[in-house]
């Protein structure tokens, strides 16, 4: 009987089994039937087949991520941003703030000569303003960076928010490196613009102020001697640059310190046509060849040479040297040295200057931000003042130490970068006597 009922038991439980299944199956056949069933296209077992692909590439390359490590983006947080977006936007206020006034003053002063020599409107616009305002803005750089240092950072502490952002645990280091991050843009924007954009505008700028506003420009040189080349030296007695041409010409060559020949010319005149450079006309010309005790003189009455002498060469313009690119500016440099001329020091500080000059904006921002990042009583004004005496004497040493390099023989690399190396002390004794 036991024996019967577990029999019956199995063959219910098998039948409730297959019962079950047999509506699994009806079920999933009707969703099937209905479209709600996930079935696996082409295009998504290929879309699979990439996936494991590009995760296998992934997994290879995995030592790649050190590379975000590098990204400099992820080392700027919030609060640097903050400081980055107001010091830019101070920085370029005070640009034209000052930069108005002093275009008003300027014009006001040389109305009268614009009016005198008859000068075009569209000539005082875009000729002379055009580039005045790129030229004064980039020569006072440094400037329109303290004092926006100065502006905003004043505020800051005014308004106690550099209290409360050294109270949560930044530094003062800390706080630094936005100022920093910001002076480094801008001191490569000031480079790029001294040594390649303004000098074209500056060469525009000075002919409108030789035609319209000076009528002072130096177009002629008198008893100009130079070395063109090795063991060669030129004379003329008169030259004119507004037609190109000299008068009284000597050349002499010289081997062993010998002289070997003798050229004169009544005249000589450059080829402004040629495509290459030092291509000169001779008229009434003679050659004097001296071997030992012996002579042989030839003559002509036009002759035309190769001489390694330009225009510029023979005369010198008051700012000549700020109308070269950098590297024109080196490349006349070597030119002049190796000719053995002394009259490159000028240009040699002008180069220098340039470079010296993008780096004033590191020194100025740590005194700035060192000065006025504690709060006063008397607000902005002591900061402010302290800053902008600290600022225009760091402009009058530079002129100063210009001045004796040209007059007084000084080196023209240690004139250009005395100012920095003056005031990065000023910055490390200020940024001791920072807040902590």
């Amino acid at each position: 009987m036991f024996f019967l009922l577990g029999g019956n038991d199995k063959k219910a439980r098998k039948a409730e089994k297959q019962m079950r299944m047999s509506d699994s199956t009806a079920r999933v056949r009707n969703v099937f039937l209905a479209g709600r069933f996930p079935v696996v296209t082409t295009h998504q077992v290929e879309g699979r087949r990439i996936a494991k692909v590009l995760g296998w590439i992934g997994h290879k390359l995995r030592f790649l991520k050190v590379l975000r490590y590098l990204n400099p983006l992820r080392y700027i947080k919030r609060l640097d941003w903050y400081i980055i977006k107001k010091f830019v936007g101070y920085y370029f206020f005070s640009i034209a703030l000052i930069i108005t006034i002093a275009i008003v003053f300027d014009f006001n002063e040389n109305l009268a000569k614009f009016t005198e020599y008859h000068a075009p409107t569209r000539a005082i616009i875009f000729d002379y303003y055009a580039n005045f305002v790129p030229y004064f803005a980039n020569l006072f750089s440094a400037l329109f960076v303290f004092v926006a240092v100065i502006l905003f950072t004043s505020k800051l502490a005014g308004n106690s928010e550099i209290i409360a952002i050294m109270a949560s645990g930044v530094s003062f280091k800390r706080l630094l490196r936005p100022y920093l991050i910001t002076c480094v843009m801008l001191s490569a924007l000031s480079y790029a613009l001294s040594a390649y954009v303004i000098p074209h505008g500056t060469v525009v700028r000075q002919n409108f102020e030789n035609m319209y506003k000076n009528k002072k420009k130096n177009t002629s040189a008198e008893n100009v001697q130079l070395q063109v080349d090795k063991g060669v030296i030129a004379y003329i007695q008169h030259y004119d640059n507004n037609v190109k041409r000299g008068y009284g010409f000597c050349l002499d060559k010289f081997q062993d310190k010998k002289l070997v020949s003798h050229l004169t010319a009544m005249e000589i005149q450059y080829d402004t046509i040629s495509d290459s450079k030092y291509h000169w006309k001779l008229s009434s010309w003679k050659v004097r060849q001296l071997k030992g005790m012996k002579e042989h003189i030839t003559s002509g009455a036009q002759k035309d040479t190769l001489i390694m002498m330009e225009p510029t060469d023979l005369v010198y313009s008051k700012g000549q040297q700020e109308t070269f690119t950098s590297p024109e500016l080196k490349d006349y440099i070597s030119k002049q040295i190796n000719r053995g001329s002394g009259n490159v020091v000028q240009y040699q500080v002008e180069y220098y200057k340039r470079i010296a000059s993008s780096f004033a904006s590191f020194i100025l921002t740590i005194i700035g931000v060192s000065l006025s990042s504690r709060k006063r009583k008397g607000g902005m004004g002591m900061a402010l003042g302290i800053g902008l005496a600290l600022s225009f004497g760091y402009i009058m040493l530079q002129t100063v130490s210009a001045t004796f390099a040209i007059q007084a023989n000084f080196p023209p690399a240690l004139a250009a970068w005395m100012p920095n190396i003056i005031f990065a002390f000023v910055a490390y004794f200020c940024y001791r006597k920072a807040p902590r």
